[in-house]
């Protein structure tokens, strides 16, 4: 039986792959194609399925949840995700990538912090390996993971978890995620290569391992990201136009998706529209089509996208504009959370969670939960025109996605078939 090891090193492109030695060796790098909307979990879903996103089901990195009325980001169920896996039936180890919780596989680790009663919260991992991964390499970097001091820490610490759990577990395939590039590339147009090389030095770390216990190495990228410099308030126009909803409060205003006429899901240069009042659907597509910013309004069907999960509407970005979450139409009646780095409470992806308003207001945050009290680490500036990367579309072919590897598949679709052939199942 052989054995790989697929390091998915996020928002590697063709052109970027010179600056990699260590992955250039392993082959020719190739683009291959994206689903739509080409983000983290529709394209890992497309990845660990074959399926097109109408039917694993995963529209973006979040979407409306029609059942409770909650527009929910960065699910880690695998029982949201439909389909059979590339993983089925193997010895795997699933290290960082979506949907861990509940995978069929023999090992895993995840991201996953305690919750207090208090509103309190401990960054931690969840770390079904059996390696005693933060006994062995100390606690996981969060803050390296994502949010204002998101950087190399949490790759560097990924690499060397997943080199661990490859050699003492030796599984017949290793999914290993490094999110290096995401962080530098959405905050600045321009791409550093040393960027490039700091995760090309950790994917090394990982190819060390494989090869010592024999494993292929497939090097693939989810997609890439491009320069952006017009932000899209697609939500503040619907409300303009008394569609959509709010509910004033305390913690300010916060967005009640069901009582309202129309809303958008902002997904980087995607956005799902959920109409609830099926005769606004005309005017709801003209006000979204005038926006500065809009390429097309298109059915979900036109992208494989007709899914019970999707919006009415599928609003696609120009290639150097994105859509941004924001619903409130003064900074402020901004609901609490918006200047806090919050995935899971956000009705859209907010990539101004990357920059930060007061390093000395972090600090004293800081100071406050150290010395027990309440704090609100309220230091995520509501600035959109901060972003200069943005995905989501499918740029050129040099600017999007890659794969390296031998014979590699043109499309995303068929990299379940090809992995469990270079398995030999």
């Amino acid at each position: 039986m052989s054995k790989v090891c697929v390091i998915n090193v996020v928002g590697l492109t063709p052109d970027l792959v010179q600056h990699a030695p260590r992955i250039s060796a392993l082959g020719q790098a190739q683009p291959w194609t994206s689903p739509w909307p080409a983000v983290t979990c529709t394209s890992q879903a497309t990845m660990l399925t074959g399926l097109e996103p109408r039917e694993h089901g995963i529209v973006g990195n979040g979407w409306y949840f029609r059942d409770t009325g909650e527009v929910r980001f960065w699910q880690q169920s695998n029982r949201l995700m439909a389909g059979n896996k590339l993983y089925d039936g193997v010895e795997t180890a699933k290290l960082f990538w979506w949907f861990n919780q509940g995978a069929g596989v023999r090992w895993s680790a995840t991201p996953k912090p305690h919750y207090g009663c208090d509103g309190s919260k401990a960054f931690d991992i969840l770390d079904d390996t059996g390696c005693q991964l933060t006994e062995q390499l100390g606690p996981f970097p969060f803050f390296g993971f994502w949010g204002p001091k998101a950087g190399l820490a949490s790759s560097q610490w990924i690499a060397e978890a997943s080199g661990l759990v490859i050699r003492t577990r030796q599984p017949e395939l290793t999914l290993v995620y490094l999110p290096h590039l995401d962080y530098d590339f959405q905050r600045f147009a321009e791409k550093d290569p040393q960027r490039v090389r700091e995760v090309d030095q950790c994917a090394g770390l990982v190819m060390d391992a494989a090869d010592e216990i024999g494993a292929q190495t497939i090097v693939v990228s989810e997609y890439g990201l491009v320069p952006v410099s017009r932000p899209i308030l697609i939500n503040r126009a619907l409300r303009s136009a008394g569609l959509l909803s709010v509910r004033s409060g305390p913690f300010g205003e916060t967005l009640m998706p069901m009582d309202s006429k129309a809303f958008a899901v902002a997904d980087h240069q995607l956005a799902h529209v959920y109409i609830n009042a099926l005769d606004c659907t005309s005017t709801v597509r003209k006000i979204v089509e005038s926006l500065d910013g809009v390429d097309a309004v298109v059915d979900p069907g036109d992208l494989s996208l007709d899914h019970p999960r999707s919006g009415q509407l599928i609003a696609l970005a120009e290639p150097d504009a994105w859509f941004v979450y924001y619903y409130w139409l003064d900074d402020a009646a901004a609901p609490d959370f918006a200047r806090t780095v919050d995935i899971h409470r956000k009705p859209g992806y907010d990539p101004c969670e990357l920059f930060m308003t007061s390093p000395v207001r972090a600090a004293a945050r800081l100071m406050q939960k150290k010395l027990g009290m309440r704090y609100r680490m309220d230091v995520v500036p509501l600035d959109p025109t901060l972003v200069h990367g943005s995905h989501g579309l499918r740029p050129a072919p040099e600017h999007g996605p890659v794969i390296v590897a031998n014979n590699p598949p043109e499309s995303m679709l068929g990299f379940k078939d090809y992995v469990r052939d270079c398995l030999g199942r």
